[in-house]
């Protein structure tokens, strides 16, 4: 009987096929309550001036990332490209973990947020969005006399 190099696992078939059904019937993060994975990974957090949004993108041009935000939905957009599909290679593929294809993350932030105090910056891998709340909306103490 003819035995493969790699055999097949099914139990790593089944941890694929759980991981598209999450996929498939994955929940979009709120900044009121985080959804269940994606990619990119997110890390949200608010300040009493801001919200912070950290997107873990290792591996992808800033210039292809797309951030954007309109009626309190921040969204963040791009593709990354897959290393492994390439024609010009003749090797088989037995594991690929790494995220490849296009992705997108929406996230619905609170409704004190200023659309015009957006920045956005990438560095090792992270893209870090900050969006200023109203200086209205912010808290302040008032001295009694």
């Amino acid at each position: 009987m003819y035995r493969s190099m790699f055999p097949r696992d099914i139990f790593d078939e089944l941890d694929t096929l759980h991981r598209q059904l999450q996929r498939a019937f994955d929940v979009e993060p709120s900044i009121r309550g985080i959804g269940r994975g994606g990619f990119p990974a997110l890390n949200i957090g608010t300040t009493p001036q801001s919200v912070e949004l950290y997107a873990f993108t290792p591996g992808l041009d800033p210039a292809t990332i797309e951030v954007n935000l309109e009626r309190g939905v921040l969204t963040v957009a791009g593709e990354r490209k897959d290393d492994l599909a390439s024609d010009q290679q003749q090797a088989a593929v037995h594991i690929n973990e790494r995220f490849a294809g296009r992705f997108r993350r929406v996230v619905n932030l609170p409704d004190d947020v200023d659309p015009n105090g957006v920045s956005a910056e990438y560095r090792d891998g992270v893209l870090h969005v900050s969006v200023k709340r109203r200086e209205s909306v912010q808290p302040r103490r008032i001295s009694v006399h």
